[in-house]
């Protein structure tokens, strides 16, 4: 595209050190019933270019959506004039970016049904047979599918030669059934998180069974016993429940800028500072950790990050051991490192991209272990599956966590359903207590499409995976 030329020469005869252009089309749709009733329901489309400019070590960032030769052209020379106005401002060196080479090249979520060219008509009938099925069982009394499906296509240029031609997708649907039964509301809930695919996962999820499953758990919620008195006990952990606990344990602490301090103000600062890489034991031995923004699926995938970097696979722990991060070319450089990970992403055309948590997931245990065997290997403890309330410190080390589905477990056995069930612990006590984590067979995927950070604020999104896994000996008790 003749825009992507115009900016890369202008930014190049203004003496640039380096630059590069987003023209990002995002189209959002999201569709929400609640027992039977359409509340809200919107196609969004938000088009435009963002252009960032590096000079004497600081950056400038412009954008735009009026597309005309002179618009973008006036954009870079904006970009510009805020890089030389920060440079003036910047102590010590500035930045230097990681080395990278340059690519040509084309990225599409993989889709065999485009969720934006199917009718609105056949997403809401779904739903609606989703919402029946749910307020068909007594003692359900509100019922919700929420849909949220998003394309991004994005076209990105560099100084370094890099011509990008990318497509990314994701759709994600949530059900939800609460009870009230004897004085108590309990919610239960089924959300993957979303996944970079077509509307094909949704036919394979099979909904109107996951709505029984659904309101049928909700009941069997609202009547279960409260645990009491918090004591130590063993958790299993399902891959729900763990996507969100390594997001915010693990995830969050080893994004670099966070590490550098750069970024404070949305989950804080971090723990895992560059001197325990290679030595700092995060977890036990069996507790391994990858970044991986080449996953099928991964919400993070998209063959390249805003940086121009390549989509890539490393260890973030190792035998658990904290082995490196997700960085990007302007953070890889502040510890040494040579090569940046290609964590640099932005949400839409006029967010500067930032230093973002790869698709991070722990992986199976190498031995033969089924959830069942596990289970049957704890005498005394419980089981959580789902996602729940969370709170985490601002350095990333203590936090509590609750869950979305609970039962006791004694004597090898699954003995009670529980609710109002929370869990506390440290980093890195938490890791190191990683006993047992099943093969490969349970291990699954689950995303984050929302991940707040930045100022001002973007949404992120990204994938986690597990296996079902126990940690021995954590703070378990109930709450109100």
């Amino acid at each position: 595209m003749k825009y992507l030329d115009i900016a890369m020469n202008t930014a190049n005869a203004l003496g640039a050190d380096y630059a590069d252009i987003r023209i990002q089309k995002t189209t959002d749709q999201m569709i929400y019933l609640q027992n039977l009733s359409l509340k809200n329901t919107s196609t969004s489309t938000l088009h435009g270019y963002g252009i960032r400019v590096l000079k004497d070590g600081a950056w400038g960032f412009a954008h735009s959506d009026v597309f005309s030769d002179d618009a973008v052209a006036a954009t870079v020379k904006r970009a510009l004039g805020i890089a030389l106005l920060s440079s003036k401002a910047k102590k010590g060196a500035g930045l230097v970016l990681a080395p990278e080479r340059s690519y040509i090249a084309t990225y599409r979520t993989p889709v065999k049904i485009d969720p934006l060219e199917l009718s609105l008509k056949d997403k809401v009938d779904l739903m609606l047979e989703t919402n029946r099925m749910m307020m068909s069982y007594e003692g359900i009394r509100q019922a919700i599918f929420y849909l949220v499906i998003s394309k991004d296509e994005k076209l990105f240029a560099s100084t370094l030669g890099t011509r990008l031609d990318i497509t990314t997708q994701y759709l994600n649907p949530l059900i939800q059934a609460t009870a009230v039964m004897d004085g108590d509301s309990q919610s239960r809930t089924f959300d993957l998180g979303g996944r970079a695919t077509g509307w094909e996962w949704i036919d394979e999820l099979n909904l109107t069974e996951k709505a029984k499953q659904v309101a049928e758990e909700a009941i069997i919620k609202v009547k279960a016993d409260t645990l009491g008195e918090e004591q130590r006990r063993s958790l299993i952990l399902d891959p729900n429940h763990l996507g969100l606990t390594m997001h915010e344990s693990v995830g969050h602490p080893t994004e670099l800028d966070r590490v550098l301090g750069w970024e404070a103000d949305y989950a804080g600062i971090s723990f895992a500072t560059p001197e325990k890489l290679g030595n700092y034991k995060y977890g036990s031995d069996i507790v391994n950790f990858m970044g991986d923004n080449t996953l099928d699926q991964g919400l993070a995938t998209a063959g390249f990050d805003d940086d121009g970097v390549q989509g890539q696979k490393w260890y973030i722990i190792k035998d658990g051991i904290l082995n490196e991060y997700g960085t990007t070319r302007e953070t890889a450089p502040q510890i040494g490192l040579s090569q940046s990970r290609g964590c640099n992403r932005a949400t839409h055309y006029f967010n500067q991209p930032i230093n973002r948590i790869p698709n991070l997931y722990l992986l199976p245990g190498t031995e033969e272990l089924t959830p069942a065997q596990l289970i049957n290997d704890t005498e005394d403890g419980v089981y959580i599956e789902g996602r729940g309330s969370f709170s985490i410190d601002q350095h990333r080390v203590n936090f509590q966590f609750g869950g979305d589905f609970f039962w006791e477990i004694k004597n090898g056995k699954l003995t009670r359903p529980l609710k109002k069930v929370l869990y506390k612990s440290s980093n890195p006590e938490f890791w190191n207590s990683c006993d047992a984590i099943c093969d490969k067979r349970y291990w699954q995927p689950f995303g984050v499409v929302n991940c707040g950070k930045g100022q001002p604020n973007q949404t992120g999104r990204m994938t986690h995976g597990s296996a079902p896994a126990r940690f021995r000996n954590i703070r378990v008790g109930g709450s109100q």
